[in-house]
């Protein structure tokens, strides 16, 4: 890692304790951290970004509860899995309904935040 990217990350980390005691307080540090970073990377690594990609996870953790969170992105990423193990994880009932919410929730955080 470059010493720009360890900057960044230490600043996340700081900011993610903020961010705990709002909306996101019952979301771990680590996930704040990991959204906000993820989301930066993929908007751009600026301070808008950063601004709106936090008040993203926020909105959220305010839908979503952490554990729903958690599922949905676990099916998510177990469903990129090629064959018939990942298409449980893409097409089973509790699959689709956890990853529909999360990405209704999605919406309104972008409708909300950027």
């Amino acid at each position: 890692m470059t010493t720009g990217n360890l900057d960044v990350i230490a600043f996340l980390a700081a900011f993610s304790c903020a961010a705990t005691a709002s909306a996101a307080g019952s979301y771990p540090t680590v996930a704040i951290v990991d959204y906000v970073y993820g989301c930066m990377k993929a908007n751009g690594e600026t301070r808008a970004a950063l601004e709106s990609c936090s008040c993203s996870i926020d909105v959220i953790a305010s839908i979503v509860p952490y554990e729903r969170y958690e599922a949905a992105a676990t099916f998510r990423s177990l469903g990129l899995q090629t064959g018939e193990s990942g298409a449980l994880f893409r097409q089973s009932a509790p699959a689709k309904s956890a990853i529909a919410e999360l990405r209704r929730a999605q919406a309104e955080a972008d409708v909300r935040c950027f």
